[in-house]
């Protein structure tokens, strides 16, 4: 875990490097996303949720979500991976992190927030893709007060996360709504 804090704080660093040397304004970090779907490129908001940004990079370093899939996909709700590899064995993941959601990022189209387990503070490796504007995942909104913490957002690509949300979906291994096709995240990098 050291490792991983490590990797994410020399990022934010980096980060913090180009901002003071441009006169600039600093641009949010990106990712591309390759999937078997096609290409998402997302931006990162580390001033809104700098724990939830760290986290994910810290996987991102380490490819771990290389090979994962979309194992839970709700048309009209939200598409959700990066825990399961092929075979719908679930990877090891970190500690669970600090819940961000109370960060004024709102659950809406094409936003990225962290999946988690009833716990609020519950997050690991898991992260969804909002299909529609979900009001009721914001801090403040949801059932236990906490909500889901909003760390990003699709800038391209967005046709790629509605074909897997109108993927025909399954039951399998007790869960409901996974995708019958097996749609894989090839990787994730961080883009210039």
């Amino acid at each position: 875990m050291a490792k991983s804090i490590i990797l994410g704080l020399s990022f934010m660093g980096l980060i913090f490097l180009f901002a003071s040397v441009s006169d600039a304004a600093p641009s949010n970090p990106k990712v591309l996303m390759k999937t078997t779907k096609g290409d998402i490129t997302i931006e990162l908001y580390p001033d809104k949720a700098p724990i939830s940004v760290e986290n994910f990079f810290s996987y991102v370093n380490e490819k771990f979500y290389d090979g994962t899939i979309f194992h839970r996909v709700i048309k009209g709700f939200m598409i959700q991976g990066g825990g399961l590899d092929v075979d719908f064995q679930e990877k090891s993941a970190k500690a669970p992190i600090q819940n961000e959601a109370k960060n004024g990022l709102k659950n809406k189209r094409g936003t990225l927030a962290m999946a988690r387990m009833a716990e609020p503070h519950s997050a690991t490796c898991q992260f969804f893709i909002n299909h529609v504007d979900n009001p009721g995942l914001d801090y403040g909104q949801c059932a236990d007060g906490w909500g889901y913490c909003v760390f990003g957002k699709v800038t391209q690509g967005l046709n790629v996360v509605d074909a897997i949300a109108n993927s025909p979906v399954m039951t399998r291994n007790g869960m409901r709504d996974v995708p019958r096709e097996t749609i894989k995240i090839l990787s994730i990098t961080l883009l210039e």
